[in-house]
């Protein structure tokens, strides 16, 4: 990884903050008309996962996505409007924040449904396969997935078939309110791959860096016709489940404990310490993230909402 690529990771990371502290506002000001799952704490993965992805490979996600899309390349101003229902989001307010879609960059649907995006990409996969073609898909998902039965289904079939998939668990230590110690019969979610005979591996999905180099090889797998590979990103949902829940199942001290574990100060600090960044260079990238993140929640806040009639004009042809 070049220096180049170093920091283009942190400025992934930061954008995906910045946009996440601006849709915690916007939603206690009452501008987000649904559920807000957000995404902070978890940025490494995106960004790590996301930054060796071509602009044609192919992703899907949860509704904790909004770090994935805007890591994919989905502008910051579409992804914002869209959750707050405006008709200038990317799908014309109609989606929200558990449908962001712009398949011209690869997201092919943040979906709501635990689980409902592993086989979406496999089938994904497989058009690719048969297309003949070196573009993978990658499947974002959270540990409670992982005991959903569309996994391991996926899983095997992307096995067989040697599928250019890659399955990256989330492993944020919760699924709604569900400790994964109560739900999960391994220690390690990686560990499963076993099962389908595929490379599984789990790695600190907090260092950037341990996600990147896990990706690489996956994605050296996948577009050389060796199959799919599971990461399991181990993180912590620094939020709630969703915006107002206040976590009181959360052990004490844990929460502190984890933002400790900052996955931006992390990289921030290495960077720092390996002669590629100074503090003030940091300070700027954060200054132009935190100002984009802005105007793209002014944009949204701006934006109209779209007309009734528009529900019955599909959003590819507004």
């Amino acid at each position: 990884m070049d220096n180049a690529m170093k920091v283009r990771l942190l400025e992934t990371m930061l954008n995906i903050r910045k946009a996440e502290l601006q849709l915690a506002i916007l939603y206690k000001n009452g501008k987000v008309p649904c559920a807000a799952h957000l995404y902070e704490g978890q940025e490494a993965i995106a960004a790590g996962v996301c930054a060796q992805l071509r602009v044609d490979d192919c992703l899907t996600s949860t509704h904790r996505g909004h770090g994935h899309c805007i890591a994919k390349g989905m502008p910051m101003k579409e992804m914002i409007a869209e959750v707050c229902a405006r008709k200038t989001g990317c799908c014309g307010g109609k989606g929200g924040t558990m449908h962001l879609f712009k398949p011209d960059i690869g997201v092919m649907g943040t979906i709501g449904i635990v689980g409902a995006g592993i086989p979406v990409a496999t089938g994904i996969a497989l058009a690719m396969k048969m297309q003949k073609t070196d573009r993978v898909a990658v499947s974002f998902f959270g540990d409670g997935a992982a005991n959903n039965g569309a996994f391991h289904e996926s899983l095997n079939l992307a096995s067989v078939w040697k599928l250019p998939v890659i399955f990256v668990c989330e492993n944020n230590r919760y699924a709604t309110s569900v400790a994964v110690w109560r739900s999960t019969s391994v220690e390690k979610i990686g560990d499963r791959a076993a099962s389908y005979s595929i490379p599984g591996v789990t790695v600190d999905g907090n260092c950037v860096d341990e996600v990147y180099a896990a990706t690489e090889a996956a994605l050296s797998r996948a577009r050389t016709g060796q199959g799919p590979t599971l990461i399991e990103a181990v993180t912590y949902r620094v939020r709630g489940h969703y915006e107002g829940d206040d976590a009181a199942y959360r052990k004490q001290g844990e929460l502190t404990e984890a933002r400790e574990h900052d996955p931006i100060e992390y990289w921030k600090q290495k960077l720092i310490e390996d002669g590629v960044l100074r503090e003030e260079d940091f300070a700027a990238l954060a200054a132009k993230a935190e100002a984009e993140a802005e105007e793209a929640a002014a944009f949204a806040v701006d934006s109209p909402f779209p007309a009734p009639e528009e529900a019955l004009i599909l959003t590819a042809q507004i």
